[in-house]
């Protein structure tokens, strides 16, 4: 069979603008809560693409720790490509692709740091290898090969042991949104899409777009 021919009909639910939540982040939960339920294997798990400089784009994927009315919030490190890519452009968007369940949210906004002392509170709370792995890795950086990469590690361990200190370069990130668009599949590529725009505040505006 062929790339071409591959396709799947969607028929899980259907999604009405009219019966979802007035805000945009209630439904978000309504529905985290449900690919939470379904069992889905790291449903916490999002494409956040970024624009560099250059104007490429560049997309990876990584795991959100929080949402709330404040936004979306991730962990990395500052200096990675996409730490690069936001200090100079400042909007990304965010993708969940909760496959089982024919569904995807989009999410677009303005990025912007957290406070130190969340991003204390986040590090801390982290493995104690996770820790000093964000210590040892230059992120994004080339590398000679999986040895150096080990020595950096080892060398961490020697040198903090199990008191490790968060990095500078590492933090979290917060997108605040302004547009968040709920996908679901249907029968014959007739999706359902509902989308919210911020308007004023916190006003969000609700409409249905066509597949």
């Amino acid at each position: 069979m062929s790339i071409a021919d591959l396709r799947k009909d969607y028929s899980r639910a259907s999604l009405s603008e009219l019966e979802t939540a007035a805000d945009p982040i209630d439904q978000f939960a309504i529905w985290f809560d449900e690919a939470a339920k379904a069992q889905i294997p790291e449903h916490n798990a999002m494409s956040v693409a970024t624009v560099g400089p250059d104007g490429r784009p560049s997309s990876r994927i990584v795991l959100i720790k929080q949402f709330d009315r404040d936004g979306f919030t991730w962990f990395t490190n500052y200096d990675s490509r996409k730490g690069r890519d936001v200090e100079s452009n400042p909007y990304v968007a965010l993708l969940f692709h909760w496959v089982e369940l024919e569904r995807q949210v989009r999410i677009e906004g303005r990025i912007t740091r957290v406070a130190a002392e969340e991003s204390d509170a986040y590090f801390f709370s982290r493995p104690l290898g996770s820790q000093l792995g964000a210590i040892a890795s230059n992120q994004s950086q080339a590398v000679a090969d999986r040895e150096t990469l080990e020595q950096q590690f080892e060398t961490t361990k020697r040198q903090f042991g199990e008191h490790p200190v968060r990095p500078a370069h590492w933090g979290g990130y917060r997108v605040i949104p302004d547009r968040i668009e709920f996908w679901q599949g249907r029968p014959s590529r007739m999706h359902d899409r509902v989308l919210y725009t911020r308007t004023d505040g916190e006003q969000w505006q609700r409409r249905r777009l066509q597949p």
